[in-house]
């Protein structure tokens, strides 16, 4: 019997194809397999060439790789797909896993913060862990230094998942190790790369959007005005989830990006009660299409004519996918199709909030 996740991983590790486009390949062809074979045509389409298709056999090294690893894989269509996270446009196809899945079944409540966390901070973040798990929630975070470790070490005896943005087999920072072993063995251990991936800088945008994704609410304990943590909040905010934040004292530079959160209309956090109000009334269960803004409606064939209104309103400034559909007159499905093409074809970038923008 064919192995399934072979072709969906050669789809997703082929060049020019993220999330986005992998949801609506599928949705326009139905198996992986039929997208791999239209991956040529669609990408001569976007006028550029076909985008490298990623070798079976370093797919096959992938899997068994995981495999050797004790881990597996969730795909976006597994019913152990955390619905939270599905909710998202550009949810990750699959999820590289190890550990206890039963975990992302309960309350998940991100905590996160600054790396060089005060101590006050850090030991403030261990009990707002140890509270929420003993009221049934699960705390999520990025196996970083300060906020994130004290959050995992608070949580560990009652449930804990770390996202990290490197390969499941490898440790960063590397004083995490036994931390990030733990976690695998007593909570649940989240990657979206490879085995092997090294923990590069573009990669940790990418993980905190799982890290909000998974979330029904993100807390951060302590965080600089321009730092990671606030991109994680902003994350949870344009996913429609809570953002909470625990207010610090002016003087301190590492408080100022909280109290602009608050400031700015987040929950202030004294307690692990204040959380737990906050996140209680939501219902984790719910499920919204994997394939994001478009509805589950799948691309269909566009003409010149579309390609070129479609087109012709793109530039080097991000815009909504929205605002094309009403300003080319195209219907979603046809817009679709030609920013398939286009980013098929390398000439297409992706942004946070179903923005699209010329290469």
């Amino acid at each position: 019997m064919a192995d399934r996740r072979e072709p969906r991983l050669r789809l997703l590790r082929s060049a020019n194809v993220g999330p986005v486009t992998y949801a609506q390949l599928l949705a326009r062809f139905g198996s992986a397999e039929a997208a791999l074979e239209a991956l040529p045509v669609l990408a001569a389409r976007g006028g550029g060439r076909a985008p490298q298709i990623a070798d079976a056999g370093a797919v096959r090294r992938e899997i068994a790789a995981v495999e050797r690893l004790g881990a597996g894989y969730l795909f976006l269509d597994d019913p152990a797909y955390p619905p939270l996270l599905a909710e998202l446009d550009n949810a990750p196809p699959a999820l590289i896993v190890r550990g206890d899945l039963g975990l992302l079944a309960r309350p998940c409540v991100a905590m996160v913060g600054a790396r060089n966390a005060s101590a006050a901070a850090c030991r403030f973040a261990r009990q707002l862990a140890i509270g929420l798990v003993e009221r049934g929630a699960t705390v999520v975070s990025g196996l970083a230094r300060g906020i994130d470790t004290a959050a995992h070490q608070g949580a560990l005896a009652g449930g804990t998942v770390g996202v990290i943005a490197s390969g499941i087999d490898i440790v960063f920072p590397p004083e995490n190790a036994e931390l990030q072993e733990r976690v695998a063995r007593e909570g649940l251990l989240v990657s979206e790369q490879p085995p092997g991936t090294e923990p590069l800088a573009r990669f940790f945008p990418a993980r905190n959007r799982i890290i909000a994704g998974l979330s029904l609410g993100t807390v951060v304990v302590e965080a600089a005005p321009r730092s990671g943590s606030l991109i994680t909040a902003r994350l949870a905010a344009e996913a429609g989830r809570d953002v909470m934040a625990v207010p610090g004292s002016p003087l301190d530079p590492r408080a100022q990006g909280c109290n602009l959160l608050i400031r700015e209309g987040a929950i202030l956090v004294q307690s692990a009660d204040d959380i737990w109000e906050a996140v209680r009334p939501i219902d984790p269960r719910r499920v919204r299409s994997p394939v994001g803004w478009f509805e589950g409606a799948p691309p269909e064939d566009a003409s010149d004519a579309d390609r070129r209104r479609v087109s012709g309103l793109l530039g080097p400034v991000p815009v909504g996918v929205d605002e094309l559909i009403r300003q080319s007159g195209c219907t979603p499905p046809v817009v679709q199709t030609v920013l398939l093409e286009l980013e098929l074809a390398g000439r297409l970038e992706r942004h946070a909030g179903a923005r699209v923008s010329l290469r």
